[in-house]
């Protein structure tokens, strides 16, 4: 994998003629994790599509810094339902046309837990085991900047807190942008956390400790009721 980059994005967009967002200046330090949160419509899923190269239709006034090599996790985990976890962990490159590296890819399924899941279809899997195939796909690609779209927030709150610990543990290192609207999860797993509104962007403090930070710990906690009240009143 090569270096994890900062990204950079400002300016305003609009889609056919709406306005989306203004005066953005959002700045995605290299190597940690960013949280965006913020209300519905104001613009979070654009700066997703705008950073991971799915811009059509999108009229961007202003400039970007990104990079190709991006991988792009959703809420959905979009896997194909009559291929395996295996095939669905190597769909990315068979779509190129390359050669698949089955070896790594059981590989990478057993840092997820799934080795013994190989074989199965997603119908087979729970919606937390799926989801583990969707973050092992990412893995496959091994992109030094990955884009997370509330990508657990269908999980019930068990999994999603095992989830995002297996995220933050696998993905150390790169540059990782995380749009989410659970105060919670930008409280345990934020290096940067954002809140965006239509007057633009602000920042939250953030707590101390390595992520993932423990859900019960004091500061995170205080920094989950601060985001919730601050979102409250957007």
């Amino acid at each position: 994998m090569t270096a994890a980059p900062a990204l950079h994005l400002s300016g305003s967009a609009k889609i056919s003629d709406q306005l989306i967002f203004e005066d953005l200046d959002l700045k995605i330090a290299a190597g940690e994790w960013t949280c965006l949160l913020g209300a519905s419509g104001v613009g979070k899923s654009t700066v997703l599509r705008l950073f991971a190269g799915l811009g059509d239709g999108i009229d961007l006034a202003g400039e970007m810094t990104g990079d190709p090599n991006v991988a792009l996790m959703a809420q959905d985990d979009l896997l194909l339902p009559w291929l395996s976890a295996l095939d669905n962990v190597l769909i990315g490159a068979r779509l190129r046309g390359e050669v698949a590296d089955k070896t790594r890819a059981h590989g990478v399924l057993g840092r997820v837990g799934l080795a013994e899941h190989a074989h199965k279809r997603p119908g087979e899997l729970s919606g937390g085991q799926r989801q583990r195939v969707a973050l092992a796909r990412t893995l496959m690609e091994d992109r030094p900047v990955v884009l997370l779209d509330e990508p657990f927030s269908a999980l019930d709150a068990l999994t999603r807190s095992q989830m995002q610990e297996l995220t933050a543990e696998l993905l150390v290192g790169r540059t990782v942008l995380l749009v989410t609207h659970d105060p919670g999860e930008a409280a345990r797993l934020g290096q940067t956390i954002l809140i965006m509104t239509q007057d633009g962007l602000s920042g939250v403090d953030t707590p101390s400790g390595a992520i993932p930070r423990p859900v019960e710990a004091p500061n995170v906690l205080q920094t989950q009721a601060e985001l919730l009240l601050r979102l409250r009143n957007t």
